[in-house]
């Protein structure tokens, strides 16, 4: 079967890489990225590191409005998808990308896989809430990753099109932690071996747009007077650079490639986020997580005691990190193989 995969956004490319794998033993597959990061270090890179082979297409759409981004990316897929005629297309996440593919092949009637289905964080203010709604119920095959996810599937009528496969990060970090154990020198380029050090991602729109909100949170985390190593997302440091100001304890630092990534999130004394897939890498490799939101479609993590939510305009951000102790032991939330599972379901399409 001819099957075309969309991506287009650093999770989504770190969830292809374990399902491409599985899919090319037995199927021609066509992989298309819409360019939505273009960043090097969370594109190229990622897919050099991860040994995914360069897609088939490359769109190179980039940033724009939410619809006229997303706009775009419709045209251009169905182009693709009319052009290739596939018989599945598969579809990551909740971007932008995830969006563009699920109209496009749903409105031409192409059989439609959703990996990563049934999250909700029921905040409509986030763009992803909107995206991953749609893609659920245009979707004809919908893969949850954890029972929690299957279960708001089946409470929305879509019991018939769930599979429960597992999360499929879960494959790619067992792949490619001990590549990045035996390769990356991460620690050293930042001078931190043998140190501990606090792991920091931001990107939510409301996080860094807003600079009153983005100085409180780095604020109080130089506070904490523990060392910060803080890979930057572009837009995020053009925001940073703006405010004109500086912190004692926080490191700036490019944008890292996911091999270095999971190495400095392995090494690290705990990690600090907005980011729903980095919440699920922090829990998998087991380090405490502080998420600056004030709620998470992963309440998995938050249920079993490894990950706290943390509102980043309260006052009080230094002392809930400070106080924040984790169980000795993690339950399995996230299942094992599940790219094999994914693919047999596939197979027997």
């Amino acid at each position: 079967m001819r099957i075309i995969s969309i991506v287009g956004a650093r999770p989504q490319f770190i969830k292809l890489a374990a399902l491409s794998a599985r899919l090319s033993e037995k199927h021609e597959e066509i992989i298309v990225h819409t360019g939505q990061h273009y960043d090097y270090a969370m594109s190229e890179k990622i897919f050099s590191d991860l040994g995914i082979r360069n897609p088939d297409y490359h769109m190179g759409i980039g940033s724009g409005t939410h619809a006229a981004q997303t706009g775009a990316m419709m045209k251009a897929i169905e182009e693709v998808i009319i052009n290739r005629k596939p018989g599945l297309v598969v579809i990551f996440g909740d971007t932008n990308t995830t969006l563009a593919g699920a109209m496009a092949a749903s409105k031409i009637n192409i059989p439609l896989v959703h990996v990563e289905a049934g999250l909700r964080s029921y905040n409509r203010n986030m763009p992803e809430e909107i995206n991953r709604i749609v893609a659920d119920h245009v979707s004809d095959y919908l893969f949850a990753p954890t029972e929690t996810a299957e279960g708001i599937l089946k409470g929305e009528g879509l019991s018939d099109k769930t599979y429960l496969t597992g999360d499929i990060m879960v494959d790619t970090l067992s792949n490619y932690l001990p590549v990045a154990l035996e390769k990356s020198k991460i620690t050293r380029e930042l001078e931190v071996e043998g140190r501990e050090f606090n792991l920091l991602t931001l990107h939510r729109n409301y996080n860094v747009d807003n600079p009153e909100v983005l100085v409180n949170i780095l604020d109080q985390l130089d506070l904490l007077g523990e060392l910060i190593i803080f890979p930057v997302h572009p837009r995020t440091r053009k925001m940073i650079v703006q405010t004109d100001l500086s912190w004692k304890n926080i490191s700036l630092v490019e944008p890292l490639g996911y091999i270095d990534f999971i190495a400095a999130q392995h090494y690290s004394k705990r990690i600090i986020t907005d980011s729903g897939g980095i919440q699920k890498e922090a829990f998998i490799l087991g380090r405490p997580c502080i998420t600056l939101r004030t709620e998470t479609e992963w309440v998995e993590t938050v249920d079993t005691g490894w990950n706290l939510l943390v509102d980043p305009r309260g006052s009080n951000i230094g002392d809930m990190i400070m106080s924040f102790r984790v169980p000795g032991s993690q339950e399995n939330v996230f299942g094992e193989e599940v790219s094999s599972k994914m693919a047999a379901i596939i197979d027997s399409i």
